[in-house]
């Protein structure tokens, strides 16, 4: 009756799980977009893709990446044959134990005749799979706690997840070894399966089970008598070879009750056999319960998330990429691939900010979209990690989920701008990335930076408003070219000469008929401005917003002045205006 019960509630969590997550897939929205489609729009285009998918020639590409990334597992093949090992001993051994030892009355015994747990081939493929699961969790345990990569992190859900999994497996192995040596568990066989009336008889049985099966006998000590061990040879063959293969076969379970024979009859004696049994299977339940809330949900979601982006594309309906977002955030494994190929990852070390790492964003990103309380401090690490990041694309390229990172950064982006200090991303070279993928973007959204920020200038400097002010030229400000040279790189802009050769490539100047009227200052003339100390024209100039930061005006400077890295300078001063007008407010 508790079995039941304890089944019963451990399913109906993993089924309230499930329909959490599968809610959370048709209702978080990423980037937060004008008009966002609603859970009912998103379902019906996941059921029309769908449909779309599996009755046209797509079907053959979803087939592909079924076989070859969710079960081959190649992705991770490719990159570490260690990790590929591993990730097939867990998996393979933890599925292949779920379908024909936890689940056997629905499968094994309907798939094989004459089908019983304790008869070989079973007996045997059971520890089988039980010891590729520990050996692939050993292999797991040591990279994440021994010899660990550089910057390769591991939290208390990959512990757990790790725990889990040992607890269910030795558990397993300890109740099979505490059944092999257990004296009541053996009588009560002998009573219910062996017609046995003779005590001389089931003397010499025991006598044989404790020589191949493991068995202690508070009854039989060695060296056994040969006739006993040929009679107990002849009844086992008569009453028990039809249900039981010798137990060595079961390595796992017998070396198990070899490790505890001299304290098997005070174990039986205290019931461990059923102790083990109710650990077990409430760890198999807790474990089942805890699923759909853990990192190994991932078994779920990142054979849906390489099936999904194996056919989908930009091109796709908004309303399913928008799905595949957040499907996305619980398919991440965090297994670290992302992190080490990371061409951003350098900048942990100076920082210390996980978050700049790919694999720690997720984590923190996961809790922040989730709506999990997140502090204002959490939000800026996640910010300055989107912030840090080169757009290189390596993290989606070695994903083994196939989840699309940069597009979910930019996403992510895209919110915390519109929830957050929006001066994150004009300090970075996401300015040039934002400006390629503005199409996404409403007008007002793209705008919506760059406007804060003009509104705390203007505030600081309320001349830059009047048009018509004069501004006056002289004497020039020391502290604000201080400011300016806080890097080797945006020290350079006294050595412009004004040849106009940066005005001259550059592609923003180039798309104005009238550059001057638009752009009120160009960049030759920034660099004037910014080496005369006057912060009124440097700063506040549409010219430091438009630029796109595609490095042109410095590879072109013949005096090697680094044009857009000056005014990434200026760019963080107007920054540090907004944020001294949010502490002033």
């Amino acid at each position: 009756m508790a079995f039941n019960v304890f089944l019963y509630a451990s399913l109906a969590v993993f089924c309230i799980g499930l329909i959490y997550k599968a809610f959370s897939w048709f209702s978080t929205d990423i980037a937060l977009l004008s008009d966002p489609p609603p859970s009912s729009q998103r379902f019906a285009a996941a059921a029309k893709g769908i449909a779309g998918t599996v009755f046209s020639a797509s079907v053959l590409a979803l087939l592909k990446v079924f076989v070859l990334d969710v079960l081959l597992q190649v992705r991770i093949l490719r990159d570490d044959a260690l990790r590929w090992a591993m990730h097939m001993l867990i998996y393979g051994g933890f599925m292949l134990l779920l379908f024909m030892h936890a689940l056997e009355s629905l499968i094994s015994e309907n798939l094989f005749s004459g089908y019983q747990n304790t008869l070989n081939p079973f007996l045997f493929l059971r520890d089988l799979f039980g010891a590729m699961v520990i050996v692939g969790v050993l292999i797991a345990a040591c990279r994440r706690f021994i010899s660990k990569k550089p910057r390769f992190k591991t939290n208390a859900m990959d512990g757990y997840a790790l725990a889990i999994l040992a607890v269910i497996i030795l558990t397993g192995f300890l109740l099979e070894g505490a059944k092999f040596s257990s004296h009541s568990e053996f009588m009560l066989y002998a009573e219910e399966y062996a017609d046995i009336d003779e005590e001389e008889e089931i003397h010499a049985l025991e006598s044989y089970w404790s020589v191949n099966f493991g068995l202690v006998s508070p009854n039989v000590s060695p060296p056994f008598d040969k006739t006993d061990l040929s009679m107990g040879r002849e009844a086992h063959e008569n009453y028990c070879a039809t249900c039981h293969s010798p137990a060595k076969w079961a390595f796992g379970g017998y070396a198990a009750a070899k490790a505890i024979k001299p304290f098997a009859l005070s174990m039986d004696a205290a019931g461990a056999a059923d102790v083990l049994w109710y650990i077990h299977f409430l760890s198999c339940f807790l474990g089942l319960a805890y699923l759909p809330f853990s990192k190994m949900f991932h078994i779920i979601a990142s054979p849906l998330s390489l099936m999904a982006n194996g056919v989908m594309d930009a091109n796709s309906d908004p309303a399913n990429i928008a799905t595949r977002q957040a499907l996305e955030l619980d398919a991440c494994m965090h297994c670290g691939t992302c992190t080490q190929k990371c061409s951003a990852a350098m900048a942990y070390e100076i920082t210390g900010n996980e978050s700049i790492l790919p694999s720690e964003k997720m984590v923190l990103l996961k809790a922040y979209l989730r709506g999990k309380h997140t502090t204002k401090q959490a939000i800026n690490a996640i910010q300055e990690g989107i912030t840090l990041c080169t757009n290189c694309d390596r993290c989606t390229v070695v994903c083994p989920a196939g989840i699309n990172l940069k597009d979910l950064w930019f996403g992510a982006r895209e919110r915390l701008l519109q929830e957050g200090d929006p001066q994150a991303l004009v300090l970075s070279p996401f300015s040039l990335y934002r400006s390629l993928n503005r199409q996404h973007l409403s007008e007002e959204t793209y705008n919506a930076p760059v406007a804060a920020l003009k509104a705390a200038l203007a505030a600081k400097h309320p001349m830059l408003e009047d048009s018509d002010a004069v501004i006056p030229l002289t004497p020039g400000k020391s502290d604000f070219r201080q400011q300016a040279d806080r890097s080797p790189q945006s020290k350079t802009y006294a050595y412009c000469f004004s040849c106009e050769n940066c005005t001259t490539v550059c592609p923003v100047v180039g798309n104005y008929e009238n550059p001057r009227e638009a752009l009120g200052m160009l960049p030759h003339q920034i660099m004037r401005a910014v080496g005369l100390g006057i912060e009124e024209l440097a700063i506040g100039a549409e010219m430091l917003w438009n630029c796109t930061t595609c490095y042109q005006c410095q590879e072109h400077c013949p005096q090697a002045v680094k044009v857009t890295d000056v005014l990434y300078e200026l760019k963080n001063q107007a920054a540090g205006a907004i944020q001294s007008s949010a502490q002033v407010g």
